[in-house]
């Protein structure tokens, strides 16, 4: 591809995004750029304070479970209160917990506070996705997401590298920076991004009112959504499973911070052409194959003994990531009515939260008792079973969307004026 040819693909993939849209997509580049305790957990509690691979999978999962019960009471926060108010809530909360651990040192106290960030961190998620459905067209969403998931690797291909080089010299200061990061997220949250409910009454079209039972009821979705834990489940190892391995290898922060800043520089420069790609294509196709690259990206994870073969493996799972993130998020909206987009997308996040409960506790026994070699031929097995689910769910799936907005009151299309108070 051109230069010229470059330059007007990625014109065409940013134009036509309203402004506010771009706000929370700088909130969500601000927030990856501090990003820290996620990816450095594991080895802060096993290099740095010394505890077991048992107990920093123990703390992981905490951590998910704080995921776990957020995600419903944010996804039902964003519906009835308001998108604005939950991130708001959400951020401002992390960046005191977060703030908060690194200064607590006995292992229950650094227990409940992982506990407590991953509460807090994981309650704005629900949020900035319904945001973003209702501010962007629908034939604009994968494109929008896509856009979003860039951000997020953007800053977390710079804040991997850097904080790999802070965590030698000091694991506080990446508490500390992630903490203001965050805060800075929650000043742009209120000065610059309004409120985007729609007004809605909270009936989808058969006169139901939208509850958390709606959601349970609703087999297709709710398939997609156990799809989507598989899926996490073997993405989670890139955080969890692969710095412990690296670790108990011999391997330094600094080389695990290069290894998985692949992840972020490859999507980064990738994720537009691969946007451009996966627009029009189908989404069945698009989740199995990236179902298999991530599970056996990370089965080759078995066969690695240096920084650079780690760094080839990260590339293939990456893809698999790159493919799997927009076309995944665009297909809870598309089976999400309006009025109840905080719910379904609170129990999309669910998936994600549950695999960050579980994986960490899977990870960190499997490596004590068998090793590495073990839990990444279990990747590559979760990644078929997830193909073949995948494949099985979308060939019963309408050729066309079902209409996620259904039909207003009013003659205003639901899309066309959201719900804006001052910011």
């Amino acid at each position: 591809m051109s230069i010229a040819a470059l330059r007007r693909a990625t014109r065409e993939t940013v134009s036509g995004l309203p402004r506010e849209f771009w706000w929370l997509w700088t909130s969500t580049l601000v927030n990856r750029l501090g990003a820290f305790v996620a990816t450095f957990m594991a080895l802060y509690l096993t290099l740095d304070r010394g505890y077991s691979a048992t107990y920093a999978g123990l703390v992981a999962a905490l951590h998910g479970l704080g995921g776990v019960i957020s995600s419903i009471g944010a996804g039902v926060m964003t519906d009835r209160l308001g998108r604005r108010p939950t991130l708001l809530v959400a951020q401002a909360s992390t960046a005191v917990s977060v703030a908060l651990l690194g200064f607590v040192h006995h292992p229950v106290a650094i227990a409940a506070v992982a506990f407590l960030v991953g509460a807090t961190s994981n309650a704005s998620r629900p949020a900035v996705q319904a945001m973003m459905a209702d501010i962007v067209r629908p034939e604009d969403r994968v494109r929008a997401f896509s856009l979003n998931y860039w951000a997020i690797n953007l800053g977390f291909a710079i804040s991997s590298m850097a904080a790999g080089f802070i965590a030698e010299v000091s694991y506080l200061a990446g508490f500390l920076i992630e903490a203001g990061m965050t805060a800075v997220c929650a000043v742009v949250v209120f000065v610059k991004l309004p409120e985007s409910r729609p007004r809605l009454t909270k009936t989808d079209e058969s006169g139901e009112e939208v509850r958390l039972g709606t959601v349970l009821r609703d087999g297709r979705f709710m398939s997609i959504v156990g799809l989507s834990f598989l899926v996490a489940f073997v993405f989670q190892q890139g955080s969890v499973g692969l710095p412990i391995a690296m670790g108990d290898a011999g391997f330094s922060p600094a080389d695990y911070g290069l290894a998985i800043a692949i992840n972020g520089v490859l999507i980064v420069a990738l994720q537009i052409p691969v946007t451009r790609f996966i627009e029009r294509r189908d989404a069945g196709r698009i989740l199995i194959v990236s179902s298999l690259l991530a599970g056996y990206g990370f089965g080759l994870t078995a066969f690695a003994g240096s920084v650079g073969v780690f760094a080839l493996t990260v590339c293939v799972w990456t893809l698999g990531e790159m493919l799997n993130a927009p076309t995944q998020t665009g297909l809870v909206v598309r089976l999400s009515p309006t009025q109840g987009r905080g719910r379904y997308q609170g129990m999309y996040t669910l998936s994600w939260s549950v695999a960050a409960l579980v994986a960490p506790l899977t990870s960190g026994l499997v490596i004590d008792r068998f090793g590495a070699e073990w839990l990444w031929g279990m990747c590559a097995v979760v990644g078929t079973v997830a193909a073949v689910g995948y494949g099985m769910l979308m060939r019963r799936l309408p050729a066309e969307a079902p209409a996620t907005d259904p039909a207003p009151t009013d003659p205003a299309p639901i899309d066309a004026k959201p719900e804006v108070s001052p910011a």
